[in-house]
């Protein structure tokens, strides 16, 4: 089962306790105009430890089905963990992750912004500095299977990739790397054996079998660090 997770940066000053304290017994409940029907978006399972606060996020979701030739409106309900680090506590950096796919992440993220701070963006997008990401990939690419570039200085040319296997260790890598940048690579991690996707702006997707404590620690140990 793929795992997908996105990182973001909480780009004001918060540390945990505080940031534990404001979503504790969260929970918002939208009557809709015309339905029986309520959606709930809470926050449960929080956990604190001395460097990071483990919770998930819940919301309830209305789908369209249809019955019958009519169309039915239908609430769901999806579930996204969630995880603040503490990058650098001196500084008061955090770091937070969010297990869902990129554009739910992104909406949970600015949810979460408003609980804590009453706006959005307070909580952004992380970037990796692109040499920063080349090193990290060149630690690990014995078995490079998907590399894309962009920034390419290639006039009419926006993007290059490359597909096969061992790609770091070869002349056409060395030859797009003089035109690009990297921004997305798939490579199997020396240190956990998974094959993990990777974005510049801090997409993670591990394709291998994993458990969710699995990307929890991979992303602590080898993802953050790069931000």
């Amino acid at each position: 089962m793929v795992i997908a997770g996105k990182i973001f940066h909480v780009d004001d000053d918060i540390d945990l306790h505080t940031i534990a304290g404001k979503l504790k017994g969260f929970k918002s409940e939208e009557k809709l105009e015309g339905e029986d029907i309520s959606l709930i978006t809470e926050i449960k399972d929080l956990h604190l430890t001395e460097d990071s606060l483990f919770g998930t996020f819940i919301q309830d979701q209305l789908m369209d089905v249809y019955h019958h030739g009519e169309r039915v409106h239908v609430p769901s309900t999806s579930e996204a963990p969630f995880f603040f680090v503490e990058q650098d506590a001196q500084k008061g950096r955090i770091v937070l992750a969010i297990m869902d796919k990129k554009a739910r992440a992104n909406n949970i993220a600015n949810q979460l912004s408003k609980i804590l701070f009453i706006t959005t963006g307070k909580i952004v997008e992380v970037r990796i500095e692109p040499a920063r990401f080349v090193r990290f990939h060149e630690d690990n690419f014995e078995d490079t299977k998907v590399i894309f570039f962009d920034d390419v200085d290639i006039p009419n040319v926006k993007k290059l990739s490359l597909y096969g296997s061992a790609l770091g260790d070869t002349s056409l890598y060395v030859d797009h790397l003089k035109h690009g940048k990297i921004w997305y690579v798939v490579l199997k991690s020396k240190r956990y054996g998974m094959v993990v996707g990777i974005t510049r702006n801090g997409v993670v997707t591990i394709f291998s079998k994993a458990t969710k404590d699995d990307f929890i620690n991979y992303v602590r140990d080898e993802i953050i660090g790069l931000i």
